[in-house]
């Protein structure tokens, strides 16, 4: 088992080992690249003093604002869009051109209308989150096997009892897929609007600290970003395993047979 560990991160490993030995050896200037022992002793310092946790909380609290009401807007939408065609085909369109509207191109209007406070800045990861959830909704419903609503219709069940035994377990893996690309998208469109306007959060924190040129807090920043993000991933990825567990085991029957 540790090995197996060891085994897939390899890359990583060698990562951070060209990261810690670049700028130790002069290859890559350490003015402009901190070395990850000098990451971690800036990070640490940050942790005691608090000011990494305010403003990671604050980050937090802004993209799980933006993500949760796409998730409950969105993912219902999705099972409309999916299971009405005639809906589908009113709504559709307006879709597909509104979600090629980039979320940072919006920043300026969501600021005008909004102002530099918190809502704009959930308004923009809104924005840029709801998509992947949609459309893998979307996606999901329509995937299900006709054959098995069906023979839902044909044992006399009715849309409710379709809709909860057959189209949602169905398409749960699609929806957790657009789930976990919304959280990748709500941490980016995050960042960038922090940066833009914002005067508190990791976006702020890593523009002010690299105006300040404290280089070694700027990247602690960026890698607690980084492990934001794993940490989101692999819960939605655990999330996923417990909710199409019954998933997995039908595999394993049909290969017993």
């Amino acid at each position: 088992m540790p090995y197996r560990y060891i085994r897939n991160s390899t890359a990583l490993i060698a990562l951070l080992l060209a990261w810690e030995l670049l700028p130790a050896f002069g290859i890559v200037n350490r003015t402009f690249l901190s070395s990850p022992s000098e990451v971690s002793a800036a990070m640490a310092k940050l942790i005691m003093t608090g000011e990494l946790g305010m403003h990671t909380g604050i980050s937090l609290q802004r993209a799980f604002t933006g993500f949760g009401l796409a998730v409950i807007t969105m993912i219902p939408l999705g099972f409309l869009m999916g299971w009405y065609r005639g809906f589908e085909e009113i709504s559709d369109n307006l879709v597909q051109t509104m979600r090629q509207v980039s979320s940072l191109s919006l920043f300026p209007v969501f600021l005008l209308f909004f102002g530099i406070g918190e809502i704009s800045k959930i308004a923009v990861i809104y924005w840029g989150t709801q998509w992947p959830i949609l459309l893998n909704t979307i996606s999901g419903v329509k995937s299900v096997d006709p054959l098995l609503i069906k023979s839902a219709r044909s044992m006399g069940s009715g849309d409710f009892s379709i809709f909860k035994k057959v189209v949602l377990p169905s398409s749960l893996p699609s929806i957790i897929v657009g789930l976990r690309l919304g959280a990748t998208h709500a941490i980016l469109v995050l960042v960038a609007a922090e940066m833009i306007g914002a005067t508190s959060g990791l976006g702020y924190s890593i523009k002010n600290w690299e105006f300040n040129f404290m280089i070694p807090e700027m990247y602690a920043a960026i890698v607690t970003l980084a492990l934001l993000g794993l940490t989101t991933n692999y819960s939605l990825v655990y999330l996923e395993k417990k909710m199409i567990k019954w998933k997995e085991e039908t595999n394993v029957l049909q290969v017993e047979k």
